[in-house]
């Protein structure tokens, strides 16, 4: 899959819809690379960046997933813009062109993910990826994203790999294994590509919003 470019004059009407998801957020909780040469593969000798209690991110993802059968030979994938904003432990993402089921949200409160769309209708599962590939049959590490959108391993990721300037370059989960890119000296990344070895691919390319 090619990479995706962002196309920066969608940028103010994002802003505007991250404003209201995190102030949804608030009131839901309140009111209720460029990759570095040389890696290595010893981080306990190297202090990784903190996890991002709070963020909001703006970009384009992209999904790939591979046949299912003899019969379908063809890897299929899709892709969508996006607007997440975390706090704490809580989420809300919206997408636009969502991989086939047109606009969606989703949403996750720590216990309880739901997804809402004029396909689909109102969705919920424990967790978000059982809902997205339960709404569109694709996989996506999203539990994982909070910690590599702020440049760290998550706490279930094995064999990280750091690079000379203690960023993230590459980390394991299960079957995923994901790589980061960075754009000059940034310590956060720009893009996050996430691979498994049976053909399911996640591109993430990532604005950083400023609070």
């Amino acid at each position: 899959m090619s990479d995706f470019l962002i196309k920066t004059n969608h940028k103010p009407k994002k802003l505007a819809v991250f404003t209201a998801l995190t102030a949804a957020l608030l009131i839901t909780s309140g009111c209720q690379s460029l990759q570095g040469a040389g890696a290595t593969s010893s981080p306990s000798s190297m202090v990784q960046a903190q996890k991002l209690d709070n963020f909001t991110i703006t970009g384009k993802i992209g999904v790939t997933t591979p046949a299912v059968s003899a019969t379908n030979t063809g890897a299929q994938g899709g892709s969508a813009f996006y607007a997440w904003g975390q706090q704490q432990e809580r989420f809300a993402i919206e997408l636009i062109g969502a991989l086939g089921i047109g606009k969606t949200n989703i949403e996750y409160d720590g216990q309880t993910a739901t997804l809402v769309s004029e396909k689909t209708g109102t969705l919920t599962a424990d967790n978000p990826e059982t809902l997205l590939q339960k709404a569109t049959g694709w996989q996506a590490p999203i539990s994982q994203m909070p910690y590599w959108i702020s440049g760290r391993s998550a706490p279930s990721d094995s064999a990280p790999q750091l690079d000379e300037q203690g960023r993230l370059i590459s980390s394991v989960n299960g079957e995923w294994t994901a790589s980061f890119t960075y754009k000059g000296a940034d310590k956060l990344p720009v893009k996050i590509s996430a691979v498994q070895p049976a053909g399911h691919k996640v591109i993430m390319t990532i604005n950083h919003q400023s609070s």
